[in-house]
């Protein structure tokens, strides 16, 4: 029996700041992206890219990638066709959002369907931090000087 079509699996989705790709075909991510911390906001992130492999699936499919803000609403969202030929095959896809304003602290969420069946939501906190660089408003103290020896002789 020849399966027509097989919905296929997601084998892995990352986010991350930078993907680039070798003579060979092989994929290189650059800053894997676990949450967002920044100093203030609303930021703008110039480039975020989703990195998703699909595998064990037969036909012709859509993907759709949301990005989803902390309220609920999609910020952005991107569609691409791809086809498996057959199951031992895989599929890589690469989505790139550009200026994506993020206005508020909280959890945005990355979402990836196929033919409209979710397969991976999973979470991204924004963070704000205060920036470990920032130098002080005032300048350090030095440390007290230690007490000078006493030439008294020990107590007895």
């Amino acid at each position: 029996m020849n399966a027509t079509r097989i919905l296929p699996d997601l084998q892995c989705s990352l986010l991350c700041e930078e993907i680039r790709q070798e003579i060979s075909g092989n994929f290189i991510l650059l800053g894997i992206v676990a949450y967002v911390r920044v100093p203030q906001l609303p930021v703008a992130a110039v480039k975020v890219c989703v990195f998703n492999r699909w595998t064990a699936g037969v036909g012709q499919f859509t993907e759709v990638v949301r990005l989803i803000a902390p309220d609920e609403t999609v910020m952005r969202q991107s569609q691409v066709r791809f086809a498996l030929q057959d199951a031992t095959n895989n599929a890589t896809n690469v989505t790139i959002f550009t200026q994506v304003e993020l206005k508020t602290a909280g959890t945005y969420y990355i979402e990836v369907l196929v033919d409209e069946v979710m397969k991976l939501r999973y979470p991204v906190p924004v963070i704000i931090v205060q920036n470990p660089r920032q130098r002080p408003t005032q300048p350090p103290q030095p440390p007290p000087a230690p007490e000078a020896p006493s030439d008294a002789p020990p107590p007895a």
